[in-house]
């Protein structure tokens, strides 16, 4: 299965440490290759260094593309995560 969903980050700080780690947490439980995308560059979902170099302040739009039995799944919980802001707010 793969999926692919466009998001606006809505939470104050954008994509930082924290918020970065989240993602890599999710993209790693999950059976699917994770990848993000911002302005044509992609990188690797399980990689926290890669995921900080997208440089995401609020409002950034980003791609998440899951592939993988889990792939659903996996991005049910990054729509989750981004909606409510990371618990930020």
């Amino acid at each position: 299965m793969r999926k692919e969903e466009n998001f606006t980050l809505k939470n104050e700080l954008g994509l930082h440490a924290r918020v970065a780690a989240m993602l890599v947490n999710v993209s790693s439980k999950y059976d699917a290759r994770i990848s993000f995308e911002k302005d044509g560059i992609e990188v690797d979902g399980t990689s926290i260094l890669d995921i900080l170099t997208l440089a995401c302040p609020k409002g950034s739009n980003i791609t998440i593309r899951a592939e993988g039995t889990d792939a659903d799944r996996a991005m049910k919980e990054f729509a989750r995560l981004i909606e409510n802001k990371f618990g930020e707010d």
